[in-house]
């Protein structure tokens, strides 16, 4: 009992450590959609309404962000727009992986360095994530046509 127990957390760390790396990207929309939805419960819209304007709000964000970064060819302006998207996710890994340690280890020293090493593992996949999303080419661009002399061999 004891050994399907272990293999049981194990598989349940390696579900959330899974989930962390592949949700990270979305941890600037979630907070500012929860942000959202708090700000609309608390003025009165009622629990429906609030999670409605959450979600519509982190939608937006989500989806303004990756355009913001597909169609900006500045270099500069493409690694703030990065950064935006990153450093949350970085915070986010950070405290995730503070407190999974805190269940394995009592050392505060140990603690702090696996949590930074989190930290930066998970903002670089935020980074490499929304840097994963093709640029947009501008109109008119494509595969080139090909030649008379080309398309006759084909």
């Amino acid at each position: 009992m004891l050994v399907i127990g272990i293999l049981l957390n194990i598989i349940g760390l390696g579900f959330f450590c899974w989930a962390l790396f592949t949700l990270a990207i979305y941890a600037l929309p979630f907070f500012i959609g929860m942000s959202a939805g708090l700000y609309a419960y608390h003025a009165g819209i009622g629990p429906l309404g609030a999670i409605g304007v959450g979600v519509v709000t982190a939608v937006f964000v989500l989806v303004i962000g990756q355009a913001i970064f597909s169609f900006v060819r500045t270099p500069i302006l493409r690694i703030a727009v990065a950064l935006i998207f990153a450093i949350p996710a970085a915070l986010g890994g950070y405290y995730a992986t503070f407190g999974l340690s805190g269940l394995t280890m009592t050392s505060d020293l140990w603690r702090q360095a696996f949590a930074v090493i989190g930290a930066v593992l998970i903002g670089a996949t935020a980074w490499t994530r929304l840097a994963a999303a093709p640029p947009a080419m501008p109109a008119g661009t494509g595969r080139p046509a090909l030649s008379r002399s080309r398309a006759a061999t084909w």
